[in-house]
């Protein structure tokens, strides 16, 4: 039985409603003014078609980028406690408190054809990154990659280690314990993390604009997309905006037993 409401202060409920109002007056405001008889024709544009493509492409790459280091990175953070993996948590925090813009910048003095990393890597194999679509992948990888970590870790946390001692009892491996026992009780979890790491990459802006650029066809994205077009075709602003809106609502409705369980 469910425990029985208390009504809250009028003052309270009308703050509330005010909060309500400022989330939902943007959204709304996007409908009222989205010119639906060209919307289509919009979205159906080849430069859109392009910075659609490249965004599903490059976001896609670099969760899967995310995925292959973050796993990782979660399992070793959750696995004990020290002053080097408190350390190295705040690194991983780092990315979500960071303005973008200083990432980017962060990211053209360490991957950059001068840069820390990137001087040695065009040298040595003839590899640069900035403005092209590799770079805008690691880009979106470096501002994703903490939202994986961080949603595994907790999964990885909360896990009952009773059942990896029966395995490991039984005679199973560290690396066959943790495929057959560990990663299938956090699905959930990596899941839920594999997700809003795409979803963070795919509305990724200020790194990929100032590490990657804005080139159309080689790096120019959707959130770009929509910053070129507000200065040009504000009504494709728009319509862009909307379909990143349809897409982020999309992906809360895949989380909503993760994040909103029913009661």
């Amino acid at each position: 039985m469910r425990p029985a409401s208390q009504p809250m202060p009028r003052a309270l409920v009308a703050l509330a409603a005010l909060a309500v109002v400022l989330l939902a007056a943007p959204l709304l405001g996007l409908l009222w003014r989205t010119p639906w008889s060209r919307a289509l024709a919009v979205v159906f544009d080849p430069p859109m078609l392009d910075a659609l493509w490249l965004s599903l492409r490059c976001s896609v790459a670099a969760a899967m980028l995310a995925l292959l280091l973050g796993l990782p990175l979660a399992a070793w953070l959750a696995s004990g406690a020290s002053r080097l993996r408190a350390t190295v948590r705040v690194l991983v925090t780092l990315p979500m408190v960071l303005p973008p813009v200083v990432g980017g910048v962060a990211m053209l003095l360490a991957f950059g054809r001068n840069g820390l990393v990137g001087g040695p890597l065009e040298r040595w194999f003839g590899l640069a990154l900035p403005f092209t679509s590799e770079g805008v992948v690691l880009a979106e990888t470096y501002v994703a990659l903490p939202f994986l970590v961080l949603t595994v870790e907790g999964g990885l946390r909360s896990l009952d280690g009773r059942y990896l001692d029966a395995a490991a009892t039984l005679g199973a491996g560290p690396w066959r314990v943790f495929r057959a026992v560990t990663l299938p009780m956090i699905a959930p979890s990596l899941r839920a993390g594999l997700l809003v790491a795409w979803a963070r990459a795919l509305g990724e802006f200020g790194a990929t604009i100032t590490f990657a650029g804005n080139l159309a066809g080689h790096t120019r994205t959707m959130p770009l997309a929509v910053y070129t077009a507000l200065e040009t075709s504000p009504d494709a602003a728009i319509v862009l905006s909307l379909v990143l809106v349809v897409v982020s609502a999309a992906v809360l409705f895949c989380l909503r037993r993760q994040w909103f369980p029913a009661r």
